[in-house]
C-alpha cells in the first residue's frame, strides 16, 4: 500500500501573501525557506506519493479570476518539477468557505480514492498544511497532520470537529523543512509489551524520541520515582504499569520490570541504523555517577557503586545492581556505572539520571548517517 504526502500549497511550499492570503500574480511568489532542498531529499529518498491539496476562495470569480492565478501554479508546479518534485495529483477546490462544499479542506470529496484500503496507507500518511483546518483534514482522512504553524488560530472559524481531536491527530508542528524531512525518514520508535508470569502482570509503552511525559505506577514509590528520571532526563515517554507480588517482597516486581523495558529497548531501536550507539558522567551535590552504554547486542554490566543503607525509600539497595543487570540483559547491551558520594538518595538519584542521558545520547540518530555502527556488519 501507498503511503501519501497531502501538502498544502499557500503557507507551505510558498509563503501566503500576507494581506489578502491571495497568490494572484507572480511578483507575490515566494518560495518557503528551504522547502527545495528537502522536499527534493523527501521526493528521491522516500516512500511517498505526493499530492497537492489547496483551497483557493473563490477561484473563477470575479473576485480571484483565472488568469491571475494559473501563471503562479505553474511556475511554483515547474520549479518543484526541476528539483525532482513530481505531484501525482493536484486538487483544487474553488468555493467560498460560506459554501460549505464537500470538495474543501477540511472535508475530503476530493480525495475519496485514497480511502481505497488495498492501495493507500492512510494510517501511514500525512497532511502538511499551516491551517488548523489542514490538520482536521489528516483528522478526517484516518491520518497524522505535520502542522507549518506561524498562527495556530489561522482557519480556526471553518473547524467542524473538536479542536483537541484535531491536535491529538498532529504528530509534529514545526516551521523548519529541515526538521520535517528528518522527521519523515526516522521512523517512529514507540513500541510497547506485556509481560504476565505468576509474580507480575507489566505493560509498557515507550517513545525513544518523545518529551518526557510518563505514567508511570509499580507500587513502588521510589521505584516510580528512578523510573521518571529515566523519561524525563533521556527526553522518552514512558507509560508503566505493574501488579507485583508486593506482598511476598520487591524483588520480582522490580526485577520484570527492568527486564520488560529492557527488552523493549531492544525491540525500538530496531535495525539500529543511524544511532549513536553510546553514550555519562553527571554531578549531583556531594555525588559524581558516570554510566556509560554500549547497545551493541551483548548484555554485560560493571558495578562499582556502595550503599549504606538497606532502603531508600520502600527500595532494597541490593535491587540497585539486579535491576541495571535485568536491564542489560532484555536490552543486550553493556553498562558500565559508578557513583561515590555520601548522600545514599543522590547516588542511586544520580545513577538513575546519568543512566537517562546516557540512554538519550546512545539512541539520538542522525538523518544524514543512516548506517549501522559497527564495523561488524551487525549489532
Amino acid at each position: 500500500m501507498k503511503k501519501v504526502l497531502f501538502i498544502d500549497r499557500d503557507g507551505t511550499l510558498v509563503l501566503e501573501p500576507p494581506v489578502d492570503y491571495q497568490l494572484d500574480s507572480l511578483e507575490k511568489l515566494e518560495y518557503y525557506p528551504k522547502v527545495f532542498q528537502y522536499m527534493a531529499k523527501i521526493a528521491s529518498e522516500l516512500d511517498y506519493e505526493l499530492v497537492m491539496v489547496t483551497n483557493q476562495d473563490g477561484l473563477g470569480t470575479d473576485s480571484f479570476p483565472e488568469d491571475t492565478f494559473w501563471p503562479a501554479q505553474n511556475k511554483v508546479m515547474t520549479a518543484f518539477e526541476k528539483e525532482g518534485v513530481v505531484f501525482s495529483d493536484v486538487f483544487i477546490d474553488k468555493t467560498f468557505p460560506h459554501e460549505n462544499a464537500e470538495t474543501r479542506k477540511p472535508r475530503t470529496g476530493l480525495l475519496t480514492k485514497y480511502f481505497d484500503q488495498e492501495k493507500y496507507d492512510l494510517a501511514n500518511s500525512f497532511v502538511l498544511g499551516d491551517r488548523i483546518t489542514d490538520m482536521e483534514l489528516a483528522k478526517n482522512l484516518g491520518a497524522k497532520g505535520i502542522f507549518l504553524s506561524e498562527d495556530p488560530e489561522l482557519g480556526a472559524d471553518e473547524i467542524e470537529t473538536s479542536k483537541q481531536a484535531i491536535l491529538d491527530c498532529i504528530a509534529l508542528t514545526s516551521t523548519d523543512w529541515e526538521a520535517i524531512y528528518e522527521f519523515l525518514k526516522l521512523e517512529d520508535r514507540v513500541q510497547e509489551i506485556t509481560r504476565n508470569t505468576n509474580e507480575t502482570k507489566i505493560y509498557i509503552k515507550l517513545n525513544l524520541d518523545g518529551s518526557g511525559k510518563n505514567d508511570i505506577d509499580t507500587g513502588l514509590s521510589f521505584f516510580d520515582h528512578m523510573l521518571d528520571q529515566i523519561g524525563r532526563h533521556g527526553a522518552m515517554d514512558l507509560t508503566i504499569k505493574v501488579e507485583g507480588d508486593l506482598e511476598v517482597d520487591e524483588h520480582h516486581t522490580i526485577e520484570d520490570t527492568m527486564i520488560a523495558l529492557g527488552e523493549l529497548f531492544n525491540k525500538a531501536l530496531g535495525n539500529k541504523l543511524g544511532i549513536e550507539r553510546y553514550g555519562f558522567c553527571l554531578p549531583m551535590d556531594d555525588c559524581l555517577a558516570q554510566v556509560a552504554v554500549d547497545f551493541g547486542g551483548r548484555n554485560w554490566l560493571e558495578w562499582e557503586a556502595d550503599f549504606k543503607r538497606e532502603k531508600i525509600g520502600d527500595m532494597p539497595t541490593e535491587m540497585f545492581f539486579h535491576l541495571f543487570k535485568s536491564f542489560t540483559d532484555g536490552a543486550k547491551c553493556n553498562l558500565n556505572i559508578k557513583a561515590e558520594g555520601t548522600n545514599e538518595h543522590h547516588k542511586i538519584e544520580g545513577i538513575f539520571k546519568a543512566f537517562a542521558k546516557a540512554m538519550k545520547m546512545a539512541v539520538k540518530r542522525d538523518s544524514n548517517k543512516m548506517f549501522l555502527p559497527s564495523t561488524k556488519g551487525m549489532l
